[in-house]
């Protein structure tokens, strides 16, 4: 997995909490040439400071062929984000300072291919640390950064 692009559109108005928005988009490579995966599920959550600010479901269940990339691209609107007027001058005040550290979380079950067997179920997490400039995109250093995986 890999942080392509995290855009928080309103961050540079001081009253943007009020239309908050963040637009993401993230690759998801299985580069092995011989195992398939199916996504039974997959969850997206945005976090500022380990707060969770914005969850919800990212994609319908899909098989991903070996040896492709598939992106997940979403957008957390007013219904799926929480950010009062604490919280957006929070994030005034570390835009003062030049950069604004979001995580993106993305949790799905995922099962394996292995030729004609699958395998059990397994719970996928992806953490992506990222940064935005004062205008709301995601910095040039951040882009394309692989994103640590884990499973449970």
């Amino acid at each position: 997995f890999h942080i392509v692009d995290f855009i928080v559109p309103g961050l540079s108005q001081p009253s943007g909490f009020e239309n908050a928005q963040i637009t993401f988009n993230v690759t998801d490579r299985n580069s092995n040439p011989h195992i398939g995966i199916y996504y039974d599920s997959m969850v997206g959550s945005v976090f500022y400071k380990d707060q969770l600010i914005g969850s919800a479901p990212l994609m319908d269940p899909f098989y991903q062929e070996p040896k492709t990339t598939t992106i997940v691209y979403s957008t957390f609107g007013a219904a799926t984000l929480t950010v009062n007027s604490n919280r957006w001058k929070e994030f005034m005040d570390a835009r003062q300072q030049g950069t604004v550290i979001f995580r993106l979380e993305i949790t799905s079950v995922i099962r394996f291919k292995v030729t004609t067997w699958d395998t059990k179920h397994h719970k996928l997490h992806v953490n992506c640390d990222v940064a935005v400039g004062p205008d709301g995109t995601i910095l040039p250093t951040w882009r394309n950064k692989k994103c640590p995986v884990y499973f449970s």
